[in-house]
C-alpha cells in the first residue's frame, strides 16, 4: 500500500464495493491480498505502526481526509473481531484529530 489516498480513490465504499459493481469487490480483495504480502512475517504491532505513520504523514501533508479514514475504517471493520474493530476505531478517531 503506498497510502491511504490511492486506496479511497479506488472506490470502495462502506463495505468495501459500491453496491452492485463486481469490479470494486475484486479491487478490495486484490488490495487485502496485497497488503497481507507487504505485512508478512511482521507483528501486528509492526503492521499497525507502519499503517498509523502513513496516515499522520498523509494528514499532515492534507492529502488524506476524514473521509478517506472512515473508508478505510468501513472496509476493514467487518474483517475483524469486536476487539480489533475497537482498537481500529479508536486509532482512526485519533488520526482524524490531527
Amino acid at each position: 500500500m503506498k497510502d491511504f489516498k490511492s486506496y479511497s480513490q479506488n472506490g470502495a465504499g462502506a463495505n468495501g464495493a459500491k453496491s452492485g459493481d463486481g469490479a470494486n469487490v475484486n479491487q478490495t480483495v486484490n488490495m487485502a491480498a496485497m497488503l497481507a504480502k507487504a505485512f508478512e512475517g511482521k507483528s501486528e504491532a509492526q503492521v499497525l505502526q507502519t499503517i498509523i505513520a502513513q496516515a499522520e504523514q498523509g494528514k499532515r501533508d492534507g492529502t488524506l481526509t476524514n473521509a478517506d479514514l472512515d473508508n478505510f475504517y468501513n472496509t476493514l471493520a467487518p474483517l475483524l473481531d469486536g476487539f480489533k474493530r475497537q482498537k481500529l476505531k479508536g486509532i482512526i478517531a485519533k488520526l482524524k484529530a490531527i
